[in-house]
């Protein structure tokens, strides 16, 4: 491949920016022109990969650090759907305007030959279509269907059971997309018929499987469900996850895991910031088990209180832990179901218990329990019960652990970067 002039374009939330950033090194050290338009404090971490950064100028910065100060009014939606529809649109299209003038800004200046995009950056994918130059989205979530893309049956299910799972599945399908979300798809043929672009039917994600010229799924076919067909610029290219420059990471209580029977690793991410969801009840579970060690990365919500209310030794709180240093030293993981920290556990064969719902979270529990690699709680706030029995399922359950170790390898045959890269050389 040819030298090319590469622009990154990513949405400000960590899940979307950094399984990106090992991709953007890669190339860069092909010798490839890369640079990225992000905004936030993700600037400072562009630079130090090396990268010529763009800000956001005309287009706002909003995630979870400061969606609650900018709009307050988030706080007082309880309803679960009128808050998935309040965040998508404030979140992922509200911006696009601001999206499109930067980046078209942008190419005037450096008129970039493909611009690789996360499948949250819509306005990176109407770039694409109006300065018609090559688009490559990267899918930083599971594959998710439309109705005409359902995950096959189960054949070891019978033919009235499978006939119910298929209504089953058509039904939240149709519910979830074309029901629940459908003011929000509204709104994106909105946004591109200002632009003089012509509507999408359907679901406003599906609008870039079928209009990016390469898709690019983070993960392995064996994480999926077993699908009739997939899109035709779908590829599935290992786990795309964040760029390490510095080597292999050291754990720095290491020893002191030895000295416990079981070691949890507990996290909720960055974008959930309330800690009694997960990491209160999976220490209550464990705080009367000096022979369970509980190690939590807060993601920098509330490290200091927590440190305080459970002092515990057999307890470590800190705002993050390098995980691919901690996870070796681990028995389990518990978790919210980001999808990169799903894929790192995996990496590391580690069983999983997840309790997530919202952000597509049911998703990725769903897939996990599916897999059988782990155990899907099917709640945002379960008790210290639940996750004390889910963690004892697990681990002596060796069938989840054996699993974990298949799929260990799988992805041991995907190298990523140089798979993506591949299929990027074939496309430009």
């Amino acid at each position: 491949m040819k030298i090319q002039r590469i622009l990154f374009a990513t949405v400000p939330f960590d899940g979307h920016f950094s399984p990106l950033t090992g991709l953007a090194a890669h190339l860069k050290q092909l010798g490839h022109d890369v640079r990225w338009y992000v905004g936030g404090h993700y600037g400072g971490r562009v630079t130090k990969l090396g990268l010529v950064h763009y800000p956001c100028v005309k287009a706002p910065v909003i995630n979870q650090e400061n969606m609650d100060e900018l709009f307050p009014e988030r706080k007082k939606i309880k309803n679960p759907i009128a808050r998935a529809r309040f965040d998508v649109k404030h979140t992922f299209l509200s911006p696009i305007p601001g999206y499109v003038d930067d980046l078209v800004k942008i190419h005037d200046e450096w008129p970039f030959d493909l611009i690789v995009y996360d499948l949250a950056c819509l306005g990176a994918l109407l770039v694409q279509e109006l300065l018609a130059v090559k688009g490559v989205a990267v899918g930083v979530l599971p594959l998710f269907e439309s109705e005409s893309n359902l995950p096959s049956d189960d054949p070891g299910r019978n033919a009235i059971a499978r006939s119910v799972a298929r209504w089953a599945k058509r039904a939240k399908i149709h519910f979830q997309f074309n029901i629940i979300m459908k003011p929000c798809s509204t709104l994106f043929n909105e946004l591109r018929v200002k632009y003089g672009l012509p509507p999408e039917p359907g679901f406003m994600f599906d609008a870039v499987f079928r209009n990016a010229h390469l898709y690019l799924q983070s993960g392995v076919p064996g994480f999926d469900y077993p699908h009739r067909k997939l899109s035709p610029n779908v590829r599935f290219v290992g786990p795309l996850l964040p760029n390490k420059s510095n080597g292999k990471a050291s754990f720095a209580h290491a020893d002191e895991t030895l000295k416990y029977n079981r070691v949890i690793l507990v996290t909720q991410g960055t974008f959930e910031r309330d800690v009694e969801k997960i990491i209160v009840p999976t220490l209550e579970a464990y705080k009367n088990d000096p022979e369970t060690m509980v190690i939590v990365t807060t993601g920098g919500s509330g490290t200091a209180a927590l440190r305080q209310r459970y002092p515990q030794p057999h307890f470590l709180i800190e705002d993050f832990i390098d995980y691919d240093a901690v996870m070796p030293y681990a028995s389990v993981y518990v978790t919210n179901g980001g999808y990169g920290g799903v894929m790192l556990a995996l990496q590391h064969k580690l069983p999983i218990v997840v309790a997530g719902v919202h952000e597509g979270k049911d998703d990725i529990a769903a897939r996990v329990q599916f897999n059988g690699v782990g155990i899907d709680l099917k709640t945002e706030t379960p008790k210290a019960g639940q996750i004390r029995r889910a963690v004892a399922t697990v681990l002596s359950d060796n069938n989840y652990r054996k699993r974990a170790h298949q799929l260990s390898e799988e992805f041991r045959n995907y190298p990523a970067n140089e798979i993506a890269t591949g299929y990027i050389g074939g496309l430009v």
